[in-house]
């Protein structure tokens, strides 16, 4: 199916965050690359999921989200940042994914309704933004969520431990590795307001590699910065 067929079917209009693997994509020491994802439109049979690496229609799929579970299929369209992934199950775990879709709907609909879950974090409403490394060159990148100094991010690249960049407007350094990405302490507090201003950028990432370089005086603004006022971060709060 297509996402314009898609976008015309009955569906719930929710963000669930999870992660994903596509096949043949494996980390420096040979095991699967686990990217963080975000649903933005589900049912029983499909799903809309905007993510860091698209991959290509066909490639086969394996997803976990927090309120679904162990999901996969495949992918059946694509659009910049985003997938159409086709659900491969039983009967009887799609009817109970539709059960749990019906209870979701209903919970957005009457936010009244009781939730035990708790995330203290900030996720944006657009996931996407650009990482920019001390060399000038960005990279699309997802943002899984955010704090006043730092943010948990997924993307094709995987920086080491100390590497110091920026994401979006704010410069910060790679402090922890996650299953799903890496997480930035950043180099001065932001103000909680200004989040999504500094971090969320626009331009979604492409669907293949390919690493662009900004504009000089970008890079030498970078590099003035960093070499000015960058000091190591222990942790991620």
């Amino acid at each position: 199916m297509s996402i314009e067929n898609f976008s015309k079917r009955r569906a719930v209009n929710i963000a669930v965050r999870g992660n994903y693997s596509l096949a043949k994509w494996y980390d420096k020491q040979g095991k699967p690359r686990t990217f963080a994802c975000r649903t933005t439109r589900v049912s029983p049979f499909r799903m809309m999921v905007e993510v860091p690496v698209v991959g290509k229609v066909g490639d086969p799929i394996t997803s976990y989200f927090n309120d679904f579970g162990k999901l996969e299929g495949f992918i059946s369209d694509t659009t910049t940042g985003a997938f159409l992934f086709e659900l491969e199950m039983t009967r009887s775990k799609r009817e109970k994914l539709a059960s749990k879709l019906t209870w979701l709907e209903k919970k957005l609909k009457n936010p009244s309704i009781p939730d035990t879950r708790k995330d203290a974090r900030i996720v944006p409403v657009s996931p996407h933004s650009t990482l920019i490394l001390a060399d000038g060159t960005t990279h699309g990148c997802f943002v899984i969520d955010m704090s006043v100094s730092g943010v948990a991010v997924s993307a094709q690249v995987q920086p080491p431990i100390g590497m110091p960049l920026a994401v979006g407007a704010c410069i910060g350094r790679v402090v922890r590795l996650l299953p799903n990405g890496f997480a930035v302490k950043f180099v001065e507090q932001q103000q909680r307001f200004d989040l999504n201003r500094l971090i969320v950028r626009s331009a979604p990432p492409p669907s293949a590699g390919g690493a662009k370089r900004v504009s000089t005086s970008t890079t030498r603004a970078f590099e003035s910065r960093r070499l000015n006022g960058i000091t190591a971060a222990t942790q991620r709060d």
